[in-house]
């Protein structure tokens, strides 16, 4: 059995929906193969966090202003494809709240002190799982549950090849596969790019029983309102792959969580993903320097956040648009 969109997406996490929601609404066919199963998108708490992110990876104003130009597409870009954007901001609660505040002026976000530490309405939020139930819904989009084993291009298109013996093809093929290795079939220079990615573990627990206005962090945790409670989280331990939750590390998340919350509630389930990340800690979007091949890998914890800028940059690059200012500092083949 085989079929034949205009493109191929292997991977629906945020990345791989977004982009191919944008495909979808520009009038193209698109295919996502996915093994189903939980993936980093859904182990996540949704936060398009451009200030916080910057504070605490400590960027410069040109990422900064990146994060936040991405953060900028959001609104269009959930209009569009029925997703709920939360925009009540979030509160820093960490060490040296003057501080904080003074460098998240300095780059150019909003920062009100307060009593127990700074709030900026510069970031958001969506729904994780209600957010990708919505963009697999998107028109001109089919999702497939399968596992890709195998790519080849042929002549002008490429052909996948799942476990179970079904076979698609199409002119453009978009790898969205996470921190996963390398798909078999792949030239040799894209799967050295895919196999350079870092895999992050992480693992966040979800705790029922008490609400929470906004997204609260410091460093090292952060509590955000979810669709079944409070999420806290969230571990990066680069070099693990592993989806087993650790219930003691589970706990002290949870206790640091709560305490930073100021609340007392019960820990529900703990929930293990898998990120991956480059060496600049920016994804890798647009095409892979062989006709029709196209990655959108590897956020590193900034998957919800750039999953439009992302999926602008896979579509111009499908479509052989001139590329968005932004797309160079995505460019996947700006690694030696």
């Amino acid at each position: 059995m085989a079929s034949s969109p205009d493109v191929i997406v292997i991977g629906a996490g945020v990345l791989g929906l977004c982009t191919a929601a944008e495909l979808g609404a520009r009038g193209h066919t698109v295919t996502v193969i996915d093994p189903g199963g939980t993936n980093a998108s859904s182990v996540a708490a949704g936060m398009i966090a451009p200030a916080l992110e910057s504070l605490l990876e400590d960027v410069d104003p040109e990422r900064a202003g990146l994060l936040k130009r991405a953060r900028d597409l959001w609104p269009d870009f959930a209009g569009s494809h029925g997703l709920r954007l939360h925009r009540e901001g979030a509160e820093w609660r960490g060490q040296d709240p003057a501080e904080a505040v003074r460098r998240l002026r300095a780059l150019g976000f909003t920062a009100t002190p307060t009593s127990g530490g700074a709030v900026t309405s510069d970031d958001w939020r969506v729904e994780v799982g209600a957010g990708l139930a919505a963009l697999r819904r998107a028109p001109g989009v089919s999702v497939i549950r399968g596992r890709a084993i195998a790519v080849s291009g042929e002549g002008r298109r490429w052909r996948v090849a799942a476990e179970d013996g079904r076979m698609w093809f199409a002119a453009a093929l978009v790898l969205a596969t996470g921190a996963e290795p390398a798909i078999a079939g792949l030239p040799p220079t894209v799967a050295a790019r895919i196999d350079s990615i870092t895999p992050i573990r992480g693992q966040v627990t979800t705790v029922v029983g008490v609400g929470l206005a906004r997204v609260v962090r410091a460093d090292g945790v952060y509590a955000a309102p979810g669709e079944n409670g409070v999420v806290i989280g969230a571990t990066m331990e680069p070099g693990r792959r592993d989806l087993t939750p650790d219930p003691a590390e589970a706990a002290e998340q949870v206790r640091s969580g709560l305490a930073l919350m100021g609340a007392a509630a019960e820990a529900g389930p703990t929930r293990v993903g898998v990120r991956g990340a480059t060496a600049d800690g920016l994804p890798l979007a647009g095409p892979a320097g062989e006709p029709g091949l196209h990655l959108a890998l590897a956020p590193r914890r900034n998957g919800w956040l750039l999953g439009p800028l992302v999926a602008r940059v896979v579509a111009d690059g499908v479509e052989g648009q001139p590329p968005v200012a932004d797309a160079a500092a995505l460019d996947p083949l700006r690694f030696p």
